[in-house]
C-alpha cells in the first residue's frame, strides 16, 4: 500500500519543522554534541531525507529549462543550500565550509535517487 501524497505532504511539513529547528540551534551554537561529531555525515542525511520527502510531496514535478527538465524540489533545495551556506560566512556563531556544502549536495543527490527510485510506475 503506496502512501498518498498528503500523506507525504504532512511527513515534509514536520520534517520541515525540524529541519528549521536544527538551522536555529545551529546559528545559536545550541545543537547537542552528538549532532556535531558526525557533521558530515549529518549534512548527507538531513539534506538527502528534506529532498527525498520533498520530491514526494511535490510529486516528483519537474521544471523545464532550455532542452533540460529539472526536478523542481531538488534544484530549488540546492539554491536554498548554497545561499544557506554562504550566510553561515556573516555569522559570528557558523563558518562557511566547502566540505559542509559537498556533503549537503551529495544528500540532495541520494535523496532524489532513493525519490525517483520509489516513484510509481504510473508518473
Amino acid at each position: 500500500m503506496k502512501p498518498n501524497n498528503l500523506v507525504w505532504k504532512v511527513l515534509a511539513l514536520i520534517y520541515l519543522s525540524v529541519f528549521t529547528l536544527i538551522i536555529v540551534l545551529a546559528y545559536n551554537r545550541a545543537l547537542p554534541e552528538y549532532l556535531t561529531q558526525n557533521d558530515k555525515v549529518g549534512h548527507i542525511f538531513l539534506y538527502g531525507l528534506s529532498t527525498f520527502l520533498g520530491q514526494m510531496a511535490g510529486n516528483h514535478r519537474t521544471f523545464k529549462f532550455a532542452a533540460w527538465t529539472l526536478p523542481l524540489f531538488p534544484l530549488v533545495f540546492s539554491i536554498f543550500t548554497f545561499i544557506e551556506e554562504l550566510c553561515q560566512s556573516l555569522s559570528p556563531n557558523r563558518t562557511f565550509d566547502i566540505g559542509d556544502l559537498a556533503a549537503s549536495c551529495l544528500g540532495i543527490l541520494i535523496g532524489y535517487g532513493l525519490a525517483e527510485i520509489s516513484k510509481p510506475s504510473s508518473e
